[in-house]
């Protein structure tokens, strides 16, 4: 039986939606249609219902923009500083906007800001025009960004989420460009605003995320609502270093959005712990060199991920290192020379290679006094 249950256990840890100790949330808890909750490191999906559904998001479709934004931004092709001047064409959105006239002239920074906290439709045409030249181009963009994102479910049509024919998307699928954003950090200075001024005090503008009053560790991220979409959000939120990407999409009213993410982040928050996977000290011993002209090589792993683990779970992560005794020169840098392997309990976490940092020449006559020659001269 103790076997049996120990083959369950680590069956469970490695399916993408990890259960092991966790309270479970039914689907009828969440008024959604469709929703989705996954840690944005890792991707794993912690509850899903219908996340893969095809469906409109509004505003939310201004995640991507941001993401676009905000690469221009890092990539020195775009400054908050930067002022756009609007096109008859930004000038005629309709919806949330900020009241744009053409040829009125904006801050970069502003724009962004009425973007996120507005929601402003006029401000996200705007600077997808003064990226891209022009709104096409720029969805053009969006849908290339998408496709390398691995979000299958979607097809842009508009940058800023108003309804149009087959302008289309999943829960699913704004969790990962949710999770795309918030490597950004920038959009947290903007993301946690609640109220704001811009034309010099002349225009309010009040965050349309009212999570941002109630919800503790709230960061983000960015709500919508149209008659075809409904009301839909992307919440994102911190705590214990670990963060959560919420999405709801086609809720009956704003409230709801609000209360469905609540839950998808407090089961997100109450279940699961996020730990770092760490080299034990002094494991990385160089490892010896046979016929070399050194006689050992310096090794390193690269290590990036954390896991995602159940908060209820007894175990703790274990590292077990595989590495040769010995190696033959020639020696290559780069060279793998054995593996860490991380676990918990009787689950696989995850495994990297183990590398050499340097090259080792094999001792030849010429090795040998080319070495003699370069300690000559160094005199």
């Amino acid at each position: 039986m103790k076997r049996i249950f120990s083959l369950l256990l680590a069956f469970c840890l490695v399916l993408p939606l990890t259960v092991i100790g966790a309270e479970a949330l039914g689907e009828e808890e969440i008024t959604a249609p469709s929703a989705v909750l996954i840690e944005p490191l890792t991707k794993k999906v912690l509850f899903e219902k219908n996340s893969h559904e095809i469906r409109a998001c509004a505003s939310i479709t201004k995640v991507m923009t941001l993401i676009l934004i905000f690469e221009a931004i890092e990539s020195g092709k775009l400054s908050l500083t930067d002022t756009v001047t609007s096109s008859a064409h930004a000038a005629s959105m309709g919806g949330s906007d900020i009241w744009l006239e053409e040829g009125e002239v904006m801050t970069v920074d502003h724009l962004i800001k009425a973007i996120v906290v507005a929601s402003a439709n006029d401000a996200a045409v705007a600077l997808a025009e003064e990226i891209a030249g022009t709104e096409e181009e720029f969805v053009k963009r969006m849908n290339e960004k998408a496709k390398a994102l691995g979000m299958n479910d979607t097809t842009f049509k508009n940058c800023n989420g108003l309804d149009e024919e087959g302008h289309l998307t999943s829960a699913y699928d704004v969790a990962l460009m949710s999770a795309e954003l918030i490597t950004h950090e920038k959009i947290f200075d903007y993301s946690c605003i609640w109220i704001d001024y811009l034309r010099g005090g002349e225009t309010q503008i009040v965050n349309t995320n009212k999570l941002l009053k109630t919800y503790k560790g709230i960061t983000g991220l960015k709500t919508g609502t149209t008659s075809q979409a409904g009301s839909c959000m992307s919440a994102t939120a911190t705590r214990d270093n670990m963060s959560l990407v919420a999405v709801v999409l086609g809720c009956d009213t704003g409230t709801n959005r609000f209360k469905d993410c609540a839950k998808l982040l407090d089961y997100g928050f109450a279940n699961y712990m996020v730990k770092d996977l760490e080299i034990p000290g002094g494991a990385l011993t160089p490892v010896k060199v046979k016929g070399g002209m050194k006689e050992y090589a310096g090794i390193t792993t690269h290590i990036k991920n954390q896991a995602l683990l159940p908060k209820s779970g007894n175990a703790e992560i274990k590292s077990d290192i595989t590495l040769k005794e010995e190696l033959q020169a020639p020696v290559e840098k780069g060279t793998v020379v054995g593996k860490i392997s991380f676990s918990f309990g009787e689950a696989s976490v995850d495994e990297f290679d183990i590398i050499t940092t340097e090259e080792v020449e094999k001792i030849t006559f010429k090795s040998v006094f080319g070495f003699l020659m370069s300690q000559l001269f160094s005199f």
